[in-house]
């Protein structure tokens, strides 16, 4: 019996020992799967498509995106705070599992600050020895990393008034000089090229293009010692996009050189990939599925004629490349058979292989040569059961027209996992890529959520709304243009309100979550737009959830 008792006391001895720390072991991992729910994300500025609507897809999934407050983010006037948010970088990295950093916010202030700063060399070696010092205190943090290779935008009214004054007055001028520069080095000029080349040299001024190029020199230099951190381990991965550019500029000459400078570090380490306001996705796609170790496959499928072969409009590659180098930055493989793959992509081109701005007067819902075809291609992998997204590219800016009338027609806006239609083509298959991806985790709730914001912006606003209101801003009272609306914002939106939701009731069904939107200018330009419930509770519920 006493042996009895004192195996009994051992027993409870051991129960008091052992149940402290199963409740410690329970708590652990709780706090484990709450940091793995947790996402840093540093975007290049605050503009809804780079900030908000970028973070919402990954909170769909249920993640955290912690984002910092957006008067600490850049903006059209305002060029950033980059030592601010190294100091929100430091305070907010314990508890994450994966930060996703843009490495322009955080050399120059914002992604425009990038292009207009007058930061010294000295400030910029030491933003990026910041780089070094936050590795060294987060050595387990995964850490993605995305940059840009200057734009060289086409001409002044290109530009956005987002380059140095100078370029409203020789922006054309300086595109086409960096053009023959680069081709020159590439594969020669002809004598009349030669002729144009020196007299651009003459017309220029001297002051302009030293200014230009010193902020260039300085961004090149950083980004090599951008490329050597990647090759160090200081980034788990690193992406240079190409901002808006061509087959032959400045831009793609830079980005022929850094890609030289980076031998020996794979795709797996490393890309450069034209564009680049997708990118923030791609990599926070890349977080995700590395954090739910996930490598899915894509297949793509484009129109008919020029198909993958088309060089977009913005870019210096093939669709195809832009495609391939967005699926393996966001951690995924492209395969040839549709069955094997837990997405597939349909890409939306012309088949003459050109792109066109959504304001061209072809984008008026006809019926064009590849239409039906591309129609009855997704309606196909539809009825065959496969997940399918569009990246919608026939037309830069917006979306093609046409396309979007045979959606509606055919009932089909809602039965995709993804679509994307905004700004440049390969800002458009990027984000379609990133969000088809994650979206395969989402309820349906959610991935209607992402295409209504898509349809609202790409389709509603941009194709159509902001088309129309441009073309009526000489009638409003005041002062302002469509890149700097001033005193007409308030006409403009109140304007631009009104008709989207007239379109809302003529092409989408009932959505009982939304009646209403506002549609406002953050920017203070047309180019962009952010659009709201106009139900108070609904819009209250909505701005909580992106805080």
């Amino acid at each position: 019996m006493q042996k009895t008792y004192k195996v009994l006391a051992l027993l409870l001895a051991l129960a008091f020992l052992v149940l402290p720390a199963a409740e410690a072991g329970k708590k652990d991992k709780a706090e484990e799967m709450t940091r793995q729910k947790r996402i840093m994300f540093i975007p290049h500025d605050n503009r809804p498509i780079s900030d908000k609507q970028t973070a919402d897809v990954v909170r769909e999934l249920g993640y955290e995106v912690i984002v910092p407050p957006d008067d600490m983010l850049g903006s059209r006037t305002d060029l950033g705070h980059p030592e601010e948010l190294w100091t929100w970088a430091e305070e907010n990295a314990s508890g994450v599992s994966a930060a996703v950093i843009s490495s322009d916010s955080m050399l120059y202030g914002s992604l425009v600050g990038s292009r207009k700063h007058d930061c010294t060399r000295g400030e910029i070696v030491a933003r990026l020895k910041n780089f070094e010092d936050f590795r060294a205190a987060h050595p387990a943090l995964p850490l993605y990393v995305f940059g840009s290779i200057m734009r060289t935008p086409r001409s002044g009214e290109a530009s956005g008034s987002e380059e140095p004054g100078y370029y409203k007055n020789y922006g054309a001028d300086i595109f086409r000089y960096t053009l023959l520069t680069d081709k020159q080095e590439v594969e020669g000029l002809t004598s009349r090229e030669k002729k144009e080349y020196a007299f651009l040299k003459e017309l220029i001024p001297e002051k302009s293009m030293e200014d230009w190029m010193s902020r260039r020199t300085k961004n090149f230099a950083a980004n090599e010692k951008l490329i050597d951190y990647t090759k160090s381990g200081v980034f788990d991965y690193f992406v240079l996009g190409r901002d808006d550019n061509a087959p032959y500029s400045q831009t793609h000459m830079e980005g022929r050189k850094l890609l030289a400078y980076s031998a020996g570090l794979g795709s797996s380490k490393f890309q450069t990939m034209s564009g680049i306001d997708e990118v923030g996705l791609l990599l926070l796609s890349r977080a995700v599925n590395n954090i739910e170790h996930k490598m899915p496959f894509i297949h793509v499928c484009y129109n008919k004629g020029t198909g993958g072969r088309t060089v977009p409009a913005y870019s210096d590659e093939h669709i195809q490349d832009s495609v391939r180098a967005a699926a393996t930055a966001a951690g995924a493989v492209l395969i040839q058979r549709p069955e094997k793959s837990e997405y597939v992509l349909l890409v939306n081109t012309n088949p003459n292989g050109k792109t066109y701005e959504a304001n061209d007067r072809t984008n008026d819902g006809k019926v064009r040569d590849g239409t039906q075809y591309f129609l009855d291609l997704l309606k196909d992998y539809i009825a065959k059961g496969y997940p399918v997204g569009i990246a919608d590219v026939a037309y830069a800016n917006g979306a093609d027209n046409a396309l979007m009338e045979g959606l509606k027609r055919e009932d089909l806006l809602f039965k995709l996992r993804a679509y994307a239609g905004w700004n440049t083509p390969t800002n458009s298959t990027g984000f379609a890529v990133a969000e088809g991806l994650l979206a395969e985790r989402m309820t349906d709730d959610a991935r209607d959520s992402l295409l209504l914001t898509r349809y609202l912006d790409d389709w509603a606003y941009q194709a159509n709304v902001r088309n129309t209101i441009a073309r009526q801003l000489t009638w409003l009272r005041g002062d302002g243009f469509y890149g700097s609306l001033g005193s007409k914002m308030d006409a403009v939106s109140m304007r631009s309100t009104r008709m989207m939701n007239r379109f809302i009731e003529e092409n989408l069904p009932p959505i009982t979550e939304i009646d209403t939107v506002v549609v406002t200018f953050p920017w203070n330009r047309m180019f962009e737009s952010d659009i709201l419930p106009e139900d108070p509770g609904f819009a209250y519920e909505y701005l909580a959830r992106r805080k």
